[in-house]
């Protein structure tokens, strides 16, 4: 029997309820309990660092430093003395010791954001410390222990990097101790329109604007499997907040595009399946090249759809634009095109 108590997620703002997301969580609560490296792979704006956040704060380590570094943002010459430290007068500007982050870390946790980008000679420096958390700053004479818990994470396959040759076998090794990997919004039925509903009310407290909520018509498109998001949370936040900020009305609009629903039936009714056949018998081969009969072919079913999509929504372009799945502005221009050759009524 499990006697672990379920961590209240929400204040550690990972946020979500379907299956593949309820799946990473309890794989987060497990590798919490025990004090391993733990390697956190996903997209970019998947929440790796929230992850890695939940991992120490569920942690025995929660009362210790939880200390990042992003290992993209650090210039090589300098990485070792950034993770290390370094001893007084190590080189030119290092007028005191410094203990680095590794010593900053102490007691805690420390998280290795994009471990993919460092270098060749970056991964060979970090290849000790990762395996028994020993290392030696700059220009000193020894070597530290340190007491601290390591988390990595990357959006790269680094599997792939190492079979490439951009990244170190024996790094790769150390580090995919226990993975967990952080699917994409695309693959979390649900949480998109969860996820918007809770910036909502963030903004709404953050601005005091109380009240507000997301539209009908965002909550539906939210819940479309077409919104693919591949900046994944982080990109839904933005959105949210730019839209939040930019609209003043008690309800939000996203402005996200809905999926084209099947056609009306009365619509498949005026689109005869032998329209196009119909056209291209009549067709005289003789003079027409295929180029200009496919052009022909392609303006009849266009002309013969517009006219009645505009049919069924009673002239509402912007609905007849939505039911087809297409920018309004492009729509637009197919009404303009062929409102003054569209067939009779009659």
């Amino acid at each position: 029997m499990d006697d672990r108590i379920t961590p209240d997620w929400s204040a550690l703002n990972l946020i979500g309820e379907s299956p593949q997301f309820r799946q990473v969580l309890d794989q987060l609560q497990q590798w919490a309990a025990v004090d391993a490296t733990v390697l956190l792979r996903g997209e970019t704006g998947t929440g790796k660092e929230l992850a890695a956040r939940a991992v120490h704060y569920c942690s025995a380590r929660q009362a210790g430093p939880f200390v990042p570094l992003n290992c993209g943002a650090v210039p090589d010459s300098l990485f070792e003395a950034e993770l290390f430290g370094h001893a007084r007068g190590a080189f030119t500007d290092a007028k005191g010791e410094s203990r680095g982050l590794a010593g900053l870390a102490e007691g805690g946790t420390l998280f290795l954001d994009e471990i993919d980008s460092l270098s060749a000679r970056a991964q060979a420096a970090i290849l000790r410390f990762v395996q028994d958390r020993s290392y030696r700053p700059v220009g000193a004479t020894r070597f530290h222990q340190a007491d601290v818990r390591l988390i990595a994470a990357s959006n790269a396959d680094l599997a792939a990097l190492a079979n490439s040759g951009h990244f170190r076998t024996d790094l790769l090794f150390r580090l995919d101790l226990l993975t967990v990997h952080l699917p994409p919004l695309r693959d979390r039925p649900g949480d998109a329109l969860l996820l918007a509903e809770t910036f909502v009310r963030r903004f709404c407290a953050q601005y005091r604007m109380p009240g507000r909520t997301l539209s009908a018509a965002s909550r539906d498109a939210l819940l479309s499997p077409h919104q693919t998001w591949p900046g994944n949370v982080r990109e839904l936040e933005h959105r949210v907040h730019r839209c939040f900020l930019l609209d003043s009305r008690m309800t939000v609009e996203m402005g996200l595009a809905s999926p084209p629903p099947n056609p009306p039936a009365n619509l498949s009714a005026n689109l005869s399946p032998y329209a196009c056949a119909d056209v291209a018998t009549a067709t005289d081969f003789r003079t027409t090249p295929f180029a200009q009969a496919k052009a022909r072919v392609i303006a009849d079913f266009e002309r013969s759809y517009v006219h009645a999509l505009l049919q069924h929504t009673q002239g509402n372009v912007s609905e007849a634009a939505r039911l087809a799945g297409k920018e309004r502005s492009r729509f637009g221009r197919l009404v303009r095109k062929y409102e003054k050759r569209a067939p009779s009524t009659q």
